[in-house]
């Protein structure tokens, strides 16, 4: 229960109206207390001494707080609900502000249905807290403090008898409320994996079709519905377990009054109306502690919502901006390479083994290299994606760590091998940099990155909204629409991981020819499979396990006879044979 502390701050910029709620709750449970004082009234002076006018003062006392209560608990329900709304609105834009921060170490490792979970479920754990839970535990104790105070004060003896059975009630209780935000911990865990399953469900839905895993993601599913039913039904065994023994012992206290209190009528030292009152104090304070358990349930959901919430807004992002970054006023887009060495988190060897290299200004780099040399590994450092374990990478003489993240990278553009489109139109998605570009900008750009034609021949033109992932589009538009959405950048530092490897070859070259005039005011990075992409780079590297193995013009590296030779007769060759192929299917009889 300790994590519920982490609400104050929530709510500390409302504690204007979060004080008017709990001055709403005090009044309407001190005018609760009044009723059974005036029912003892009437009945010790009004129905024994047969006074008439006084069963309708008394009666008409009792409609004007009733018509009180009801307005103090309208305006209480509104505050509460109000405190809550904001709380929760507060604390689901700092996660998500928060998450936006978090550097790809911390999305290499976590699950995205965990962050959808904490972002939505267990907020709103927190916000039917603030709602009801806390006022409704509020309202318990100001009941409880008043029924007893008034208790005492009526027959000390018959209120001591009264509350004895509560006692070990708020033991139990207490004991319960400390297990349950452990059991709800549990419970929030098991529906992030849930909700994990579905979401990679939902996001893989294309590769489980193809390969007919929909039995095996069915079963999956299953089990991990099957561990939040356990979770689930757990909490509920043992709040049954409580929930009947706080009405016995509620019961037992009726019975004690009745009892006890019956005896002292008989014996003249209390009198009917008092018992009665006294009975009614009891019933008043019976109903919120007979819900003390389900409030403390709650607390608990509120609790485990909490700890889930700060695990994610107490992880400080290793890569930030410096309290006070270095200016850089002019990017010329000079890119240095001192010494460096990169890991990934958890990997034995590095994905990088001492890098040096020096790209001038408007330099055209092109990268080869196998599958795991290092490629994108290389690109992904210079915005910071990630940072080196050893040496530094300096943009225009400046270490990038000393600059400002925002600043950094709103002078790089980045075109992906699988570029991820919005669901928004797709004039929207090629400005997403630059949200208020004119639009003749953005068809510039379209037109450079080859997508004008197609883009038109959409229903609505550049108004048309693409799908989910861009799923309506075909990979080539949608890596052509990424292109575009870089170039509108107009960046001093433009890196093409595989960009065009989603396009045909007669695409590929379209789109090389109208990069060129793009490629003559920026530095860029060229990642390719295909060497026809990289073959008209000022200057090539050929990685191989994390190293610059060979480094030069494309004549240069041929004649070096190495790797760079080794791979351009392989794909060489490769196209030689298709060629013939072709040539052999075009000749044939029943072509």
């Amino acid at each position: 229960m300790k994590h519920l502390l982490k609400i104050l701050p929530l709510i500390r910029p409302y504690r204007w109206h979060l004080l008017g709620a709990v001055f709403s709750l005090a009044a309407i449970t001190a005018l609760q207390l009044l009723i059974p004082g005036i029912i003892r009234d009437v009945i010790d002076e009004g129905l024994v001494a047969g006074q008439l006018q006084l069963l309708v003062r008394s009666a008409a006392l009792i409609l004007a707080l009733g018509a009180i209560r009801a307005g103090l608990a309208a305006v209480q329900r509104y505050l509460s609900e109000w405190v809550s709304l904001h709380a929760s609105y507060d604390l689901r834009n700092q996660l998500f502000n928060h998450i936006q921060n978090l550097p790809f170490t911390y999305h290499d490792r976590a699950q995205t249905g965990q962050l959808v979970s904490r972002s939505i479920e267990d907020v709103s754990t927190v916000q039917n807290f603030l709602g009801f839970g806390a006022i409704e535990l509020l309202q318990t104790l100001f009941m409880a403090v008043g029924a007893l105070t008034l208790m005492f004060t009526t027959d000390a003896r018959l209120a001591l008898i009264a509350s004895l059975p509560v006692i070990p009630l708020v033991i139990q209780t207490t004991h319960f409320g400390i297990r349950s935000s452990q059991m709800f911990y549990a419970v929030d865990n098991a529906l992030g994996q849930l909700s994990a399953r579905l979401q990679e469900n939902v996001t893989g839905a294309q590769v489980v079709r193809a390969f007919a895993r929909e039995p095996y993601e069915i079963n999956r599913f299953k089990h991990a519905n099957h561990d939040l039913f356990k979770a689930r039904v757990y909490v509920v065994d043992e709040w049954a377990k409580v929930m009947p023994t706080s009405v016995f012992l509620i019961s037992l206290s009726t019975l004690a009054i009745l009892w006890f209190g019956g005896q002292m009528v008989m014996a003249g030292t209390l009198t009917i109306g008092q018992l009665v009152a006294f009975n009614a104090y009891l019933l008043l304070l019976a109903t919120p502690v007979q819900e003390l358990v389900w409030l403390v349930n709650t607390a608990g959901e509120a609790a485990a919502g909490l700890q889930r919430a700060h695990e994610v807004l107490d992880h400080i992002p290793e890569i930030r901006s410096p309290a006070e970054p270095t200016p850089l006023p002019e990017v010329r887009g000079g890119v240095t390479f001192q010494q460096v060495t990169f890991q990934y988190a958890g990997e034995e060897e590095p994905a990088l083994s001492d890098i040096n290299l020096a790209i001038a200004a408007n330099e055209v780099i092109g990268i080869i290299g196998s599958t795991g040399a290092g490629k994108s590994s290389l690109v992904n450092l210079i915005p910071r994606f990630y940072d080196t374990t050893q040496g530094q990478i300096l943009i225009d003489g400046v270490d990038v760590r000393l600059l400002d993240l925002t600043t950094l990278r709103q002078h790089i553009g980045i075109v992906l091998q699988t570029s991820l489109l919005f669901s928004a139109s797709i004039r929207e998605n090629i400005a997403l940099g630059r949200p208020h570009a004119e639009m003749e900008d953005i068809i510039t750009a379209a037109r450079a990155a080859q997508a004008h034609e197609f883009i038109l021949r959409t229903p609505q033109g550049y108004d048309t909204v693409v799908g989910e992932r861009g799923i309506t589009l075909s990979g080539g538009q949608r890596q052509r629409i990424a292109i575009a959405r870089a170039l509108l950048l107009n960046p001093r530092i433009l890196i093409l991981d595989d960009a065009t490897s989603s396009v045909d070859t007669e695409t590929e070259h379209r789109i090389q020819q109208a990069l060129k005039s793009q490629m003559q005011a920026r530095t860029t990075f060229i990642i390719a499979q295909r060497l026809s992409s990289v073959r008209n780079a000022d200057r090539i590297l050929v990685l191989h396990e994390g190293r610059i193995v060979e480094e030069g013009a494309h004549d240069q590296l041929l004649k070096l006879n190495g790797r760079y030779k080794q791979l351009h007769d392989v794909q060489l060759a490769q196209h030689a044979e298709f060629k013939r192929e072709i040539g052999q299917l075009d000749s044939s009889p029943n072509a």
